[in-house]
């Protein structure tokens, strides 16, 4: 089996390991309620997705909404 004749530097492996740094989660708006979802899902404030309802509606999650 392969190894390494030498041994990486500090400086090496740290320069490979910053491609690996997190991304931010992205986000859509429902457009059944307009609130902020991740997208893909189905919206956690009214249940649906793709245009019609897959899970019963919760509570209301935004603050105008009473």
């Amino acid at each position: 089996m392969a190894l390494p004749k030498r041994r990486k530097s500090h400086a090496k492996v740290r320069t490979r390991r910053q491609q690996w740094r997190a991304t931010p989660v992205t986000s859509t708006k429902c457009p059944n309620c307009s609130l902020v979802m991740m997208p893909h899902r189905a919206c956690m404030n009214c249940g649906h997705y793709n245009g019609r309802a897959v899970l019963p509606p919760r509570k209301s999650m935004r603050p105008d909404a009473q």
